[in-house]
Formats: structure tokens, sequence, C-alpha cells
């Protein structure tokens, strides 16, 4: 990564328009292969109630990616649901196509994953072929343990727990 600035910056409700408007992009690149269409009024189907969580529920947040102040992109990072596993899920990273290929989405993956107060959950489709390089080159380097899950929930999903290191 060159000489950016590059800042990770919780949002408030007041900007869920502004997260609303950026999942349209992470949509529209993913509809391929989740074969999503649009909806009447030509946006992609966004779950409201899903979305307002990242400001209602205690361990979910909607953060702005910033590099050299202007929006680079977005992070969703949820409590994982799943049974049995206490961890957080970065759930959608996404990275601008001017931003792409600098090392940016690589950064912030690997510093939020760094966080040691917290295992993390990584799930991505296995369809998503940019989403499978991206992630195999940043969970191969990362110097945290690393399990493979297999899940019965949605077994198109590749699913990886990074642990905290036990002292």
């Amino acid at each position: 990564m060159n000489d950016v600035t590059l800042e990770l910056v919780p949002t408030g409700p007041e900007q869920a328009q502004l997260i609303r408007n950026l999942y349209q992009f992470y949509a529209y690149e993913s509809s391929d292969w989740e074969q999503e269409d649009v909806e009447v009024d030509g946006t992609f189907y966004l779950h409201e109630e899903h979305l307002a969580r990242y400001w209602q529920t205690p361990h979910w947040s909607a953060n702005l990616l910033l590099v050299d102040g202007f929006i680079a992109g977005f992070l969703l990072i949820e409590q994982s649901e799943l049974p049995g596993i206490n961890a957080l899920e970065l759930a959608d990273l996404f990275i601008l196509k001017k931003y792409r290929h600098q090392g940016i989405g690589r950064a912030v993956a690997t510093q939020v994953l760094m966080n040691e107060a917290h295992d993390w959950l990584v799930r991505f489709y296995r369809q998503d072929e940019a989403a499978l390089a991206f992630w195999n080159a940043v969970l191969d380097e990362l110097p945290r343990p690393l399990q493979t899950l297999e899940m019965d929930d949605e077994p198109e999903l590749l699913t990886f727990l990074v642990t905290r290191v036990k002292h």
C-alpha cells in the first residue's frame, strides 16, 4: 500500500442511507453468482430490519472505509448467531473498484482480524472467485490460529474461524 491514509470509521443510524447507497454497488457485483435481480424500482433488495441491526445490536457495526478522506468502501461486522460460536463475523467487506489491487482491503481485513479481543468468523460464497482469492491470500498470511468449519446452515458458504492466541 502506497502513502495513503486509511481510516475505518464507525457510522451511526444517521448514515444508514449512505450505507444503503454503497450496498447497491456491492449487490450489483455479486448479482451474477447470487443470481439476484433488481426490484421494480431498479435497486437491489436490502433487508431493512437487518440493516437497522448494525446500529441497534451490541457488537454489530457498519463502518466506512476512507482512503485519504474519500469513501473507498464499507465493512459490516456482526456478532455470529451460529450455534456454539462466540465470535464476531466480518460479514461484508466492500472496496470500490478505484481502490482495489492496492492492498487496502487486505490491510483492513488484517487489521480487524488481528483484534485480539475477539475470535473472528469469515464466511464467503465459494462461487465468488474474487472473494475466494482475496480471503485465501489474507488468511494464509494471518499470524493467528485458523480453523476451517463445516457448517450445515448454508453449505455454499466457506467458513473460517480465526481464534485468539491462548497464553
